[in-house]
């Protein structure tokens, strides 16, 4: 007995366990940390790649892969510290890598920021886990805000383009949001609330993919006509990933495994569900029949609305938030997107615009009036109150107002230089020739082995072993033999 009581004393000593690490704290972060990963990869992999027209699938699927594995690169190199270092400006913090063992293993720090981490007895401005979980944990929500923004280009940009606009906008764009409110930059300081990224993460990419989908431009006409689903079922599956996964999302925000992860996620359920709920019954009012894209359109506009207040509004605020979230960006989708010129004349293809900068804004906002003064407390450094509960709480929607109007305004800038750089070197659009013909152009490969339009399986038509088919499309080696697989659709 007094042998194992000496063996453990050891192993709790040990030099990967430091005094100040706390295991549950590091293994919910680590835990969340990979349910926002899985909203990206697998998650909106596959909802991309089943919510486009079936020449898009896989095209639209590698903007999201290459994305995620950019973002980490270009993250761990440079963008953490510009995003949580020290301050460089008021907006942006100094870059530097991320990537020593000395820097990795210490306790994990935002320097500029005052952010209240409690875990029993113990109130701290410093997480209980180490450097390498925090920059890991962060490398998340920047990849996902890109793979958002991509949703507004799909099916017309050049690859190429793509290639070079999300290191780009990484550095120029998203840094500054994270910075100013996250980081320790003014709009942090200030005492603006975005509990886990309404601003940073939902209206940086809403604004800026309406702004993208204005330079890169249209469609061929055919597509925006009809732009159906290849696979309902399948997209759902993305998106249910893309829901559990939002758990870690706001459950990940307090950067403890508290009392305030907890409020978060309930809220974060419980808004998903009401917005779902009111969306689904606007659609059988005005269309007559509920649908299944509308009830996940839905879901994604309750699960930002309630993003930047998770852990800040009680639970009847929640559904507040839901029937709002669920109703007010189902109008200007629906109906202000048709009586609007500027809307109609950008092709925003999945219309992140609604679906993240409407209900961002949204929850923004509303934040601004129903934040808790309790449950600010569990988690601000100041006292922090939403104007439904008097005091300061009328400075503190103005704040809201101020900050996002900021985050627009930064957005339409730098996303309109960046692409304005790239079109120099880079066409933004690809050429028709290829918008007609779609994956099997851009990429010598295709998401299915038939089209599915009631085309009959042909040996002579379809499959690696047509000689002619091969020498025409010129197919990645990669396929080997999967064009000889019959698949029913």
């Amino acid at each position: 007995m007094a042998d194992d009581l000496i063996a453990y004393t050891r192993h709790e000593i040990a030099p990967a366990v430091p005094p100040w690490l706390n295991k549950g704290d590091n293994g919910w972060q680590m835990t969340a940390s990979t349910l926002v990963g899985i909203q990206s990869m697998p998650g909106l992999v596959i909802l991309y790649a089943s919510i486009v027209k079936k020449k898009w699938a896989v095209n639209s699927a590698f903007m999201a892969l290459y994305a995620f594995a950019a973002v980490l690169i270009c993250w761990v190199l440079l963008c953490y510290r510009m995003a949580f270092g020290d301050e460089l400006l008021p907006f942006w913090g100094k870059g530097a890598p991320a990537l020593g063992q000395k820097y990795l293993i210490h306790r994990a720090r935002v320097p500029e920021s005052k952010h209240r981490v409690t875990t029993g007895e113990y109130e701290t401005t410093e997480p209980f886990y180490p450097m390498a979980t925090l920059v890991y944990f962060q490398f998340t929500f920047a990849a996902i805000t890109l793979i958002l923004l991509a949703g507004s280009v799909l099916g017309r940009m050049n690859i190429k383009a793509w290639m070079a606009f999300v290191p780009l906008w990484l550095i120029f764009s998203y840094t500054v949001g994270a910075f100013s409110l996250w980081g320790g930059g003014f709009l942090y300081h200030w005492g603006v609330i975005d509990y886990s990224g309404g601003y940073v993460i939902h209206l940086s990419s809403g604004i800026a993919g309406l702004t993208a989908a204005y330079w890169v431009g249209p469609r061929i006409k055919s597509d925006r006509e009809r732009f159906p689903p290849n696979n309902v079922l399948l997209m759902l599956a993305g998106a249910g990933l893309l829901w559990m996964g939002w758990s870690g999302f706001n459950g990940g925000a307090p950067y403890a495994a508290n009392i305030d992860a907890s409020i978060a996620i309930l809220n974060t359920n419980v808004c998903a569900a009401t917005s779902l709920l009111v969306w689904t019954s606007l659609d059988v009012i005005f269309f007559g029949k509920p649908s299944v894209i509308g009830a996940v359109q839905g879901m994604m506009t309750g699960l930002v609305c309630i993003t930047p207040g998770a852990g800040l509004v009680q639970s009847w605020a929640a559904i507040v938030m839901g029937m709002l979230s669920g109703s007010i960006p189902w109008v200007s989708m629906m109906i202000l997107h048709k009586k609007c010129s500027l809307l109609q004349k950008i092709d925003d293809t999945l219309g992140v615009f609604h679906t993240h900068a409407v209900a961002g804004l949204l929850g923004g906002l509303l934040t601004g009036l129903l934040a808790e003064p309790e449950l600010c407390r569990l988690i601000l450094p100041i006292d922090t109150r939403g104007a439904f509960y008097g005091g300061n709480g009328g400075k503190q929607f103005l704040k809201q107002i101020v900050a996002a109007l900021f985050v627009i305004g930064w957005n339409v800038v730098s996303t309109t230089i960046i692409l304005l750089v790239i079109r120099l070197f880079i066409p933004l659009r690809m050429p028709d020739d290829q918008l007609e013909i779609g994956d099997d152009a851009v990429h010598g490969e295709e998401a299915y082995a038939l089209w599915g339009d009631g085309e009959k399986y042909d040996p002579t038509k379809h499959g690696w072993h047509s000689a002619s088919y091969n020498e025409i499309t010129a197919p990645s080696p990669y396929v080997n033999g999967a064009r000889g697989v019959t698949i029913n659709l």
